[in-house]
């Protein structure tokens, strides 16, 4: 099923979502694939449909800092450095508190999550609070921002959220914070100096 990202399409993915369904949805940086992170079977899913090997962990997309602030630990530099950059392409690698995210996202200590600057994801994750956020892609081909284009590679999801082609300049900048000091796991659209506080 696709639909478009007005107030009907939101609502029909968020139930899609309730209901351990997988949806392709548009963010600020690329097209994602996700679904309720704490139902494993559709976590499990979203592994095969991107033919993505166990060892790599799914992302995780948040509605707000307060409810970032459930499932990690956040110190003060860190906090500075997301209210600086966030809603935006930053992800960042967190401790995980949260035991029954280890669990289903079958992590260990950490987990990268971010808050999109996209008005269609937010208003989704305003219903869901939380999503699994990986790019809607097979693993190793490169991500889509194109909605035409993601409709041909990826199969056997139930809903797609179109929001139309996505304007970014990549995906998401991915860093780890150890004693303030920024360490950059991967550079995408953010640059490491636009990111200190």
């Amino acid at each position: 099923m696709k639909v478009k990202c007005d107030e009907e399409g939101i609502k029909k993915t968020s139930q899609v979502i309730d209901e351990g369904g997988i949806v392709v949805f548009p963010t600020d940086t690329v097209y994602g694939i996700g679904c309720n992170p704490y139902n494993e079977h559709a976590v499990k899913k979203i592994y095969e449909i991107k033919s993505r090997a166990k060892v790599k962990s799914l992302p995780v997309l948040a509605y707000s800092i307060d409810i970032v602030k459930k499932i990690v630990t956040i110190d003060e530099f860190t906090e500075k450095i997301i209210e600086k950059n966030w809603p935006g392409p930053l992800t960042l690698i967190l401790e995980l508190t949260d035991q029954k995210l280890k669990e289903s996202l079958n992590l260990q200590n950490k987990i990268a999550v971010r808050i999109p600057d996209s008005k269609c994801t937010l208003k989704l994750l305003a219903k869901c609070e939380l999503i699994v956020g990986t790019s809607a892609n097979i693993s190793g081909n490169s991500s889509y921002t194109n909605p035409d284009d993601c409709i041909k590679d990826i199969k056997n999801y139930d809903i797609f959220l179109n929001g139309g082609t996505i304007t970014s300049k990549g995906e998401s900048t991915i860093i780890e914070i150890e004693n303030e000091k920024i360490k950059v796991i991967r550079e995408g659209a953010l640059k490491i100096g636009d990111i200190q506080v």
